[in-house]
């Protein structure tokens, strides 16, 4: 079975979860493409870079989701990132440095989030209207979410669509009390 990233539910709302997900190292490529395109077109650069395409030629367990996120909200210019969560227990410092230069490691620190989860084929529209029902519904609750959208799919595309499980997850800002 796949590893998936690691989170603690801090919450249960009627339709989504607020989630703290621990630190971890991921490996990202930048795609200026659409969403339709992006996660294809950046795939093979960090698929290769798992299957020993790094300079200690290392083989690095695959680990669900996949993730396509947009730092800026509907900004089709701004890009996509698409990036593989390293393992549980991966460190920046012990990670082989990426042969593809297109390949980038980067550190995530503790962060809280809101998930929510669903099921189809992760397309534009599907994605877009799962945002929307998102954010409206952490607006009810007064939690207040990043510009930032992450769309994580845990199914290979040639999965039937209906059987694909996928989660929107947006960071949360939330004060400290």
């Amino acid at each position: 079975m796949t590893k998936r990233q690691e989170y603690k539910v801090l919450r249960t709302y009627e339709d989504f979860e607020l989630r703290e997900y621990l630190p971890c190292v991921i490996a990202e490529v930048k795609i200026s493409a659409q969403y339709s395109t992006a996660t294809s077109s950046a795939f093979s650069s960090l698929f290769n870079y798992i299957s020993k395409g790094n300079k200690s030629s290392e083989k690095i367990a695959m680990t669900a989701p996949v993730i396509t996120a947009q730092k800026e909200d509907s900004s089709e210019s701004a890009g996509w990132y698409v990036s593989f969560v390293m393992p549980s227990g991966s460190t920046f410092g012990h990670l082989p440095h990426p042969n593809d230069s297109q390949v980038k490691l980067r550190e995530l620190d503790t962060e809280t989030c809101v998930a929510k989860s669903f099921r189809g084929r992760a397309s534009e529209e599907l994605s877009r209207k799962m945002v929307k029902d998102l954010r409206a519904s952490a607006s009810k609750a007064n939690i207040a979410l990043s510009e930032e959208i992450r769309i994580c799919r845990f199914d290979p595309p040639f999965k039937p669509g209906f059987l694909q499980y996928n989660e929107i997850v947006i960071p949360a800002y939330l004060e400290v009390i």
